[in-house]
């Protein structure tokens, strides 16, 4: 056994078995046929599973390596992406060049959907996709497990609760985004801190820096990073499918002081990540840090500086910024009418109001602050203060 094979990746030797698995996996079967086919899968699924199997046989024939893979199921994430948006863009993506390895450290909003941009915009440069980080917590089910280890994914071990296991699961998995970017030259996505920033405020976790370092401690920790290509990208969406469902929890949690997740939410916020409205899409990949940092404090603060300005702010961030009771008094923010067409102005009020509208009354301020708090984090930026 190889010394990372309980979080890698699938490899292509492994692909065919793993492909056999998933078309013998009733669950994986069950949920295709209700997402293909909603309102027969009740009455009817013990007819169209098997079709839906014999379908995905056909569709999987000849695929025996991962690029095969993804390059089978790139139309239909496209697909999935056409319908959900109103249009993707990126910009800094030729930064990244070909035979170099990155390491792509992203803001955080969405548990699917943001990796999958990334390797949306990095596919159609023509580059190698990335592999993404993935917490255990998402992997409940052997299917999904399954699909993502196939689709370049690595375990994050966040369910460990002893402190020596949790630090040997850190060491590991620093010795693998080491490895795959030093020794195979591949590229590794992760997010910039656990869990998604519910209320709009990107921040790095310094101790995610630190781990990048805690393999290699004979090493001075700047020429660790130096050697990884750290490179900030930000992910912009012009609206959140999950914007009332965090607005519920943030509420929750001011509320009660705590939160719990029900049976399934994380299931159903995938779902509604993947096919809800995002209208659009922005990606910006910075350059890789060159500056020495010898602290992950002032490091983790320069990748904010980097993530939060690379940010695509549409006109809903500062509709809501001008309702957020939070609004800076230090800061020179214009207006929406200032900076956006009438035309685009008047499509992005009409959809405000409509998510405003469907907001219970006591979960508005946590709606507003999902929107407005890119605004004001960006603006200190430009105004040269701290966050």
């Amino acid at each position: 056994m190889g010394e990372f094979d309980a979080i890698r990746p699938y490899n292509d030797a492994e692909v065919p078995s793993v492909l056999a698995r998933l078309l013998g996996d009733q669950a994986f079967l069950h949920i295709l046929t209700h997402f293909s086919f909603p309102r027969l899968a009740g009455p009817c699924g013990w007819l169209l599973k098997p079709l839906i199997a014999y379908g995905l046989r056909r569709k999987c024939q000849g695929i025996s390596t991962v690029a095969q893979f993804q390059d089978r199921i790139a139309p239909y994430v496209d697909r999935t992406i056409e319908r959900a948006t109103d249009g993707v863009t990126y910009s800094g993506v030729e930064r990244l060049q070909k035979g170099s390895a990155y390491l792509l450290l992203a803001n955080h909003r969405d548990i699917v959907m943001d990796p999958a941009f990334v390797n949306y915009a990095v596919y159609h440069a023509g580059l190698p996709t990335p592999r993404i980080a993935i917490g255990d917590n998402l992997l409940q089910k052997p299917y999904v497990s399954d699909l993502m280890r196939l689709n370049k994914s690595f375990i994050v071990h966040r369910s460990i609760t002893g402190r020596r296991e949790k630090m040997e699961a850190f060491r590991l998995l620093s010795a693998y985004i080491n490895h795959s970017i030093r020794t195979d030259c591949r590229s590794i996505w992760i997010a910039q801190a656990e869990g998604r920033a519910k209320d709009g405020n990107d921040r790095t976790d310094s101790a995610i820096l630190k781990m990048f370092h805690m393999s290699r401690k004979d090493q001075p920790f700047a020429e660790v990073i130096a050697g990884l290509n750290l490179t900030p990208v930000s992910i912009s969406y012009e609206y959140d499918p999950c914007d009332q469902a965090k607005a519920r929890e943030l509420f929750i949690r001011a509320s009660t002081g705590s939160y719990f997740k029900a049976p399934g939410e994380d299931d159903s916020s995938i779902a509604l990540g993947i096919t809800g409205y995002k209208g659009r899409v922005h990606i910006n990949f910075a350059a890789p840090i060159s500056a020495e940092f010898a602290d992950t404090k002032l490091l983790a603060a320069e990748m904010d500086r980097q993530i939060i300005a690379g940010y695509r702010l549409f006109p809903v961030h500062y509709l809501a910024y001008a309702l957020w009771t939070g609004q800076d008094p230090a800061l020179q923010v214009p207006s929406a009418a200032q900076l956006f067409p009438a035309a685009e102005l008047t499509k992005a009020q009409a959809q405000w109001d409509k998510r405003l509208a469907a907001c219970p009354r006591e979960h508005q301020p946590y709606l507003i602050e999902q929107y407005a708090n890119p605004v004001r984090n960006q603006y200190r930026i430009k105004a040269g203060l701290p966050l």
